[in-house]
C-alpha cells in the first residue's frame, strides 16, 4: 500500500456516513462499458450503511471523467445511505488499486468488487448479518453465478465453494472470488494487502496467506455474477500467470506457518506448477528460463518438503526478478 494516498487524487463530488458498516471498494480500468453497471448494482443494495470506493487506475477511455459525473449524481441522491468516493491513479495494476482503496477504507468490513462483475440487492445485507452472527469469522463469502459472453454457464465441481479449511484445496484451484468476499479490514491491513509485483493471480496469492491461518465462512446463496469473456480481461491478457503462483507458493514455504501436512502439499502444487510453466518456456525457445524454474521444480521435489523457509524465501526473491525480467522484456 505504500505511497498510494500521496499518488492518489479524490474527487471533490464525495460525502461521507458517520459510520459504515462496509467499505466496498472497486478497481477499474478502461471498463466504462462494464464498471457502472457495476457501481449500480451496489448503489441498488438493500443495505444502508456501507461507503463505495472506486479507484481508476489511470484509465485511458472516459471512464474517469464518467466516474465524476456518477459520482456527484450519486452523492446528490443517496446522500442518505451512500458515500461515493472516487480516485485516479497512475496505472499500476489491479493489486495497487485495491490497496489504493483499503487504505482510504473507513468501515470495520471490506468488499471488494470487480469492475466486470455485479450483485444481487441482498449481498451486502446478508454478508454483514453473517459477519455479525459470527464475530470469530474474519473472512467470508457467497456463491455466484457464472457468465460467459453473455450467457449463463455452469462452473466444474472443482470451483465448487465449500466453508471451513479450504487451504490445501486452494492451491490448485482459487475458491476463492474478490466480488463475493467481506473481510475485517484489520485482517487485510494486517497481512499487507495485495502484493503489488503480481500482475495477476494476485488474489490467488493474498487468499493463501490469509486460508493458511483462517477458515472461511460461506453464505450457500447466489449473490453475486461474475462475468467473463469481454476484452480485457486480465486472465486472457496477462500471459503464463503459473509465474505469479509460483511465486505465491514460494511466499508460503517461505514462511513459518505450514505444518508438515501443508508444506508438503504446497511442494507438490509447486512443482506441478513450476513443470507446466517451464514446458511453456521452452516451447517459445527461452530453454535458460525453463532451466531457471526447473530446478524450483526439483527443489520442491525434494530439499524444500523438509523445511528450509530461508532457501524458499531467496527463491522468492529470484523469482520476484524473474517476473520483473520478463515483464521487462515483453513491455
Amino acid at each position: 500500500m505504500r505511497g498510494a494516498a500521496a499518488r492518489s487524487r479524490m474527487s471533490d463530488a464525495f460525502i461521507s456516513i458517520m459510520s459504515p458498516a462496509v467499505s466496498v471498494i472497486i478497481p477499474t480500468y478502461n471498463r466504462a462499458r462494464l464498471v457502472f453497471a457495476a457501481i449500480a448494482s451496489v448503489i441498488a443494495q438493500r443495505a444502508t450503511d456501507f461507503e463505495l470506493i472506486v479507484v481508476d487506475d489511470g484509465s485511458t477511455d472516459d471512464t474517469w471523467p464518467e466516474l465524476k459525473r456518477t459520482a456527484a449524481a450519486v452523492n446528490a441522491e443517496h446522500a442518505d445511505r451512500v458515500a461515493m468516493r472516487i480516485v485516479h491513479t497512475e496505472n499500476r495494476g489491479v493489486a495497487a488499486a485495491r490497496n489504493t482503496g483499503v487504505a482510504l477504507a473507513s468501515a470495520p468490513l471490506i468488499a471488494l468488487l470487480d469492475s466486470d462483475d455485479l450483485w444481487g440487492p441482498d449481498k451486502l445485507a446478508r454478508q454483514i448479518e453473517y459477519m455479525r452472527a459470527h464475530p470469530q469469522c474474519v473472512i467470508s463469502q457467497t456463491d455466484e453465478y457464472w457468465m460467459s459472453n453473455g450467457e449463463r454457464v455452469n462452473p466444474g465441481l472443482r470451483h465448487r465453494k465449500a466453508a471451513g479449511d479450504i487451504f490445501i484445496d486452494s492451491l490448485r484451484t482459487c475458491l476463492v472470488t474478490p466480488s463475493t468476499v467481506i473481510l475485517r479490514t484489520a485482517l487485510l491491513r494486517e497481512v499487507g494487502g495485495f502484493d503489488e509485483d503480481f500482475s495477476a493471480a494476485e488474489d490467488y496469492d493474498l487468499w493463501l496467506r490469509i486460508l493458511v491461518r483462517h477458515e472461511i465462512g460461506l453464505i450457500a446463496e447466489h449473490h453475486a455474477t461474475r462475468r467473463s469473456g469481454h476484452h480485457g480481461q486480465l486472465s486472457a491478457t496477462v500471459p503464463a500467470i503459473d509465474r505469479f503462483r509460483i511465486l505465491a507458493l514460494l511466499k508460503l514455504l517461505g514462511g513459518h506457518d505450514l505444518n508438515e501436512v501443508r508444506r508438503r502439499a504446497v511442494c507438490e502444487v509447486l512443482a506441478e506448477k513450476c513443470g507446466i510453466y517451464a514446458k511453456g518456456l521452452a516451447r517459445r525457445g527461452q530453454g535458460a528460463h525453463a532451466t531457471f524454474i526447473l530446478e524450483f521444480a526439483a527443489n520442491a521435489s525434494g530439499a524444500w518438503c523438509a523445511g528450509g523457509e530461508q532457501a524458499c524465501a531467496s527463491a522468492a526473491v529470484s523469482m520476484r526478478a524473474h517476473i520483473k525480467g520478463r515483464v521487462s522484456e515483453s513491455a
